[in-house]
């Protein structure tokens, strides 16, 4: 074998089955890995970076990001979203189309690869969405390249029109034979502005009113709903954000059916229960909304611990603090919008649940590297640390406490509920496709250096390992 370019040593090479035994070194040239060995086995190299002990993790893919750009770039742009995945060792993002305009059809997927392509600092993709007006675009997104679609089910940011029972059951029978997977905004749109117009009617204000005004029942009805059809159309089914036991259970029942469906939550569904609104009012306003102490143990229980999730994703959402009301957090919460950034808190908040027993360091690999890559077609490019793939590496020090100032953020709006957290382990290097793209606090990485990843195939969800 050839010298290398670089070559990563002194580092804890953590898979899916644990940390790897032995002195083990990483290799990569071109940008993939050319060799995993010890280091006496392995060719010189240009570079030889130490790890000083630290993890080597696959790369981080956080399958779900709102970059906010086309139309909405005072709250964040691909520029400022990548900067900060980099700063948060995240080394592949896949953006969300509600965008303005949405990106309903391929010239708009394409000139949001084109934004993305000349500002992006990691790697990236993206989805296109499904409303009632653009069923006719399923197989042309697909041809132009999209990772897969999201239809939003209940009342978000942009007020995207869902497609109707029967568009969306006709459109799945069409998205199954391209291959993609479908996600969803799985809330009950009906029984959200129910509850929202009686919450107001009581005059009830508060951060937690928002919250009860969107029950675990409009979440739960939407995945039994959308589970039904793709047993019925056979088409890829995937819940994004998911808050609740309740919710996982209804994704595990599936999939013990043989149904693709797969599910995703977030760190801040596994970290915070309804205490946080009293705490930090509406900086931690989300939807759907951050759930009781009971549904937050069913989640780690049935969805962590159990089949009901398969992967981990931020649903990073960045508004402004005026847009959030953080002049007064405890202010009318019906003033305030729902979402917050989370790129830069997802490791952290993954590496304190394995310091405290709550994960594995396989399971974390498993729930934020391999499983959003292999449900969303990015594997094996993305989150496999085999020879021959990406050199994308997420680095950790697990040793490192340290409490999260939001004011060092590097994401145009820094609204967070993690702001004042306390963490232990911490994201010290990011690297993709080879290149350094963080280090010693510092982002190295400049707008154009991310690329897009082409979208493979997806793996059924229900054998998903």
């Amino acid at each position: 074998m050839d010298e290398l370019d670089s070559l990563f040593v002194n580092g804890r090479v953590i898979t899916p089955d644990g940390p790897l035994d032995g002195d083990v070194a990483v290799g990569v040239t071109d940008g993939t890995i050319a060799a995993i060995g010890t280091p006496a086995s392995l060719p010189s190299a240009d570079r030889v970076v130490d790890l000083d002990g630290q993890y080597l993790l696959p790369g981080v893919v956080d399958c779900h990001v709102h970059t906010r750009s086309p139309g909405d770039e005072h709250k964040e742009d691909w520029t400022t979203i990548t900067r900060a995945a980099a700063a948060g060792g995240v080394t592949t993002l896949i953006a969300m189309p509600n965008t303005d305009p949405i990106v309903s059809t391929p010239d708009r997927l394409r000139r949001v690869y084109e934004i993305a392509d000349r500002d992006a600092l990691v790697d990236f993709q993206s989805y296109g969405v499904l409303t009632a007006e653009n069923t006719a675009q399923v197989t042309p997104l697909a041809e132009a390249g999209a990772a897969g679609y999201k239809v939003f089910l209940g009342t978000t940011f942009g007020e995207i029109e869902p497609p109707n029972d029967g568009q969306l059951f006709d459109a799945m029978k069409e998205i199954a034979e391209t291959g993609l997977r479908v996600g969803f905004h799985e809330e009950n749109d009906d029984i959200l502005s129910f509850y929202e117009a009686e919450t107001k009617a009581a005059g009830r204000n508060r951060a937690l009113d928002h919250a009860r005004s969107r029950p675990v029942v409009a979440e739960a009805e939407a995945v039994q709903r959308t589970t039904l059809f793709s047993e019925h159309t056979g088409c890829p089914v995937h819940m994004f954000h998911l808050s609740s036991g309740t919710a996982a259970e209804i994704v595990a029942r599936g999939k013990a059916r043989g149904v693709n469906v797969s599910a995703e939550t977030c760190p801040h569904y596994l970290w915070f229960d309804e205490d946080v609104y009293a705490e930090k009012g509406n900086a931690a306003r989300v939807q759907p909304p951050i759930r009781s102490t009971a549904e937050r143990d069913r989640l780690w229980e049935v969805g962590i611990d159990g089949d009901g999730v398969d992967c981990v994703a931020t649903d990073h959402a960045p508004h402004t603090d005026e847009e959030k009301g953080l002049s007064d957090p405890f202010g009318n919460t019906w003033e305030s919008i729902s979402g917050f950034v989370g790129v830069e808190t997802e490791v952290p908040a993954m590496a304190t649940f394995v310091d405290e027993g709550r994960l594995s360091l396989g399971e974390w690999i498993r729930l934020h590297c391999v499983r959003p890559a292999k449900l969303w077609g990015l594997y094996p490019q993305k989150g496999s640390l085999q020879v021959g793939t990406d050199a994308d590496f997420t680095v950790v020090d697990p040793a490192v406490e340290w409490t999260l100032d939001r004011r060092s953020l590097h994401s145009k709006s820094t609204a967070t509920p993690f702001d004042g957290a306390r963490f232990r382990g911490r994201a010290t290097m990011t690297v993709v496709r080879g290149s350094v793209v963080y280090a010693e606090g510092e982002v190295l990485a400049s707008p154009g250096d991310g690329e897009r990843v082409p979208v493979g195939e997806t793996v059924d969800a229900s054998a998903l390992e």
